[in-house]
């Protein structure tokens, strides 16, 4: 270094000019130079000199090589290169317009709100960080990467970013793709808020018969004998055979009794496979059907009709083992039999039953020829009736009767879980919102009506003039 030249040159002349100490008697004197000043003092300046020489001459160097990159310090969303391999600046100079040098206290870190000390820093949208100090808002792990996210003025890895911004298909569970025009497009189930990709609504994915969920890769669901699939949930209270669901049949009967609309035939009811209620169906004159897989019926003609006798059994991801037996349904009053498709969890059975005992009851007081938004709008009144008394306490006067079914995991527990109820809350969702003329205007039609002049009344109106009360 210069200075440490210097420094050897003044020491070594000095030798050669002859100022070493001369010895006068006992005592050790120096001999002064010819500026008059004492040599170590003369040394020392020197020696300052030269340190400040070097210092000056270092900061120029460092002030030359910042002038050479300086740019805008505010870009986008790219770091700088060399802002990979483990730091933002691993490389021996900071990067152009990036990574700047300053005195102590020029700046305050956005991130660790200290003051930023001699080295180098990064920029961004007004804000300043230390290299070790920018990082994701989502992990709190340092951003390497050249490309990073900006939401707001938080930075977030991309992967970060993607990971909490875009949305996942709850079936696959694979990011949702953009279609062909680079936007996301996505089916979201209007109750439970399930997103899927489109494409799962054509490729034979699994649906549940009951919540209409679609089955997710990482679970499975049982596969019914009619082909129908069960979700997990809706298997819990599933009612399978004839005999679990006399209980909850009774119960219903009770209901309408409380409601001073007592049943006094003694009307047979049986729960029967898909194909046995769709036979019924062709052998059936009355009754208004829209939906696309009939789930209950009123039967008025006498019919011979395959009833399920022995609930399935759980072979895997299957039921089998299922027994039937033909039973002949004579005609004695103006019902034959009230069918109901099995499989189904107790709430929707319930409910099912509840709008086929309706029409029953309208049959056997009398009510004739009434157009379908009326007739089915009346009968959905009263299955809405019935769950909000089931999964809605304190909506209603009725009794409920959620203890009424043995086979339900309700009764066994003493009281419905929190998905009987939710699923208790997906069925009235269903009811209020169909968008059939018949099931859905009718509804909402014939409950604006008992809302207005209650049930009573609006029966005697219907009787009297066909129509629902304005």
């Amino acid at each position: 270094m210069k200075w440490l030249s210097k420094l050897l040159k003044s020491s070594s002349g000095g030798r050669r000019g002859g100022y070493n100490p001369q010895f006068v008697g006992d005592e050790n004197m120096v001999v002064q130079p010819p500026d008059g000043r004492p040599r170590k003092k003369k040394e020392q300046e020197e020696l300052d000199h030269a340190i400040a020489l070097s210092l000056s001459e270092g900061m120029g160097k460092r002030m030359v090589r910042y002038n050479e990159c300086r740019r805008d310090n505010n870009y986008g969303g790219a770091l700088p290169r060399g802002a990979d391999n483990g730091g933002l600046n691993p490389s021996k100079y900071p990067p152009c317009g990036t990574l700047q040098y300053h005195p102590a206290g020029y700046r305050v870190c956005a991130g660790c709100h200290l003051e930023i000390g001699y080295g180098n820093y990064l920029g961004f949208m007004g804000a300043y960080f230390h290299p070790n100090c920018f990082c994701c808002r989502s992990c709190g792990y340092l951003i390497t990467e050249h490309e990073f996210s900006l939401s707001g003025r938080d930075t977030y890895h991309k992967t970060c970013f993607k990971e909490l911004t875009h949305p996942k298909c709850e079936v696959c569970l694979q990011f949702i793709p953009t279609n062909a025009a680079s936007l996301i497009e996505y089916r979201c189930h209007p109750f439970w808020s399930q997103k899927y990709c489109p494409s799962h609504e054509h490729d034979n994915t699994a649906r549940c018969c009951s919540c209409e969920r679609l089955e997710s890769w990482n679970v499975r669901y049982y596969s019914l004998e009619d082909g129908r699939s069960l979700c997990l949930e809706c298997m819990e209270s599933a009612i399978m055979d004839t005999g679990d669901c006399q209980p909850l049949y009774h119960a219903i009967r009770d209901f309408y009794e409380g409601m001073n609309m007592k049943l006094d035939q003694q009307i047979p009811m049986l729960l029967v496979e898909r194909q046995a209620l769709n036979e019924a169906i062709v052998g059936e004159k009355n009754g208004y059907r829209h939906m696309p897989e009939i789930r209950g019926l009123c039967l008025s003609e006498e019919q011979t009709v395959s009833s399920i006798l022995k609930r399935p059994r759980i072979g895997g991801r299957h039921l089998i083992g299922m027994r039937t037996r033909p039973q002949k349904l004579t005609r004695k009053c103006e019902v034959t039999a009230i069918l109901v498709l099995y499989g189904l969890p107790r709430l929707l059975t319930g409910a099912i039953l509840t709008h086929e005992l309706m029409h029953g009851w309208l049959r056997l007081k009398g009510y004739r020829n009434l157009n379908p938004e009326v007739e089915e709008g009346i009968c959905q009144v009263l299955s809405y009736m019935w769950l909000e008394s089931e999964v809605l306490p304190g909506s209603s006067s009725r009794a409920s009767t959620s203890a009424a079914s043995s086979s339900s995991s309700s009764s066994k527990k003493g009281g419905k879980s929190n998905v009987e109820n939710k699923l208790g809350e997906f069925f009235i969702h269903q009811i209020a919102h169909d968008a059939s003329p018949a099931y859905g205007g009718g509804f909402r039609a014939a409950n604006t009506a008992v809302n207005k002049y209650g049930l009573r009344r609006t029966l005697d109106h219907i009787r009297l003039t066909g129509n629902f009360p304005l």
